[in-house]
């Protein structure tokens, strides 16, 4: 199957996913979404793979929310259709942190917004050096709601409140420290591929179970999901959050340039 924006190789057992938006720094949109999907439907359905590597096309792993979205109106503001993105970004998050395939993000370079999001509902996430970690969202007026959930269970409350507030970048070997990245390499396909010797033993039906065993202990609920989906759509929709956002892509001002 042809995909406008992913690359798909199937190494078997290891299937990789390449987001391929390097015009755009791999940022998310519908379509994105709906193909990462359809791919995870794919990998779900091959009882011969064990592992789902997600990673960036072009020196970015992804950059989060397209704000072209919001220019063009495809998906975003006060209708149905921006409902219906915020709702399929979640329930992305939500298949990547149940799906019974170990999911690895492997980064190399930058991870805005709801980038981190992918990163942190995966279960590893194997970076370069060279790699940064941000948030963004509260420049323009927005929260990383629907990624705050996952990104809390991996690093705690205070750092990702931190995160959040002052949306400061974020290194690769203080992401390590804080444990948003699992192992730190010069050679990610390396270490990719001695962590996969073990994982590869492990059955699938057990990876379920560990998944969803986990999940039972942590604070996410469908409940969360949901309110967490309503509340990004709630501040998308605000006319000051749309003006940044609009100003930028037009006139490439931020906010705070009067």
């Amino acid at each position: 199957m042809q995909y406008n924006t992913l690359l798909i190789e199937n190494r078997n057992p290891i299937l990789y996913i390449t987001m391929n938006r390097p015009q755009s720094q791999n940022s998310i949109n519908a379509e994105l979404l709906l193909e990462l999907n359809s791919v995870l439907d794919i990998a779900e359905n091959d009882k011969g793979l064990k592992v789902i590597v997600i990673r960036g096309q072009g020196g970015y792993f992804c950059r989060g929310m397209d704000f072209e979205l919001i220019s063009n109106g495809e998906g975003m503001g006060d209708t149905d259709e921006g409902d219906m993105f915020t709702r399929l970004y979640s329930q992305t998050l939500h298949r990547i942190s149940l799906i019974p395939r170990v999911i690895i993000s492997l980064i190399e370079g930058q991870v805005m917004a709801g980038g981190v999001g992918i990163a942190a509902a995966s279960d590893l996430v194997i970076a370069t050096p060279n790699s940064e970690f941000s948030l963004s969202e509260a420049l323009w007026g927005l929260l990383p709601a629907m990624v705050s959930p996952y990104l809390i269970r991996r690093v705690g409350f205070q750092k990702a409140y931190a995160m959040t507030l002052t949306t400061m970048p974020v290194p690769a070997e203080k992401a390590y420290e804080m444990h948003l990245v699992d192992e730190l390499s010069e050679n990610p396909e390396m270490t990719l591929r001695k962590l996969c010797q073990r994982l590869n033993r492990v059955e699938s039906e057990t990876i379920k179970d560990l998944k969803s065993f986990f999940r039972k202990m942590w604070i996410i609920s469908e409940e969360m999901e949901l309110e967490a989906a309503a509340e990004s759509f709630r501040l998308f929709s605000k006319q000051q959050v749309r003006d940044n956002i609009m100003n930028f892509v037009i006139n490439k001002k931020f906010p705070w340039d009067k």
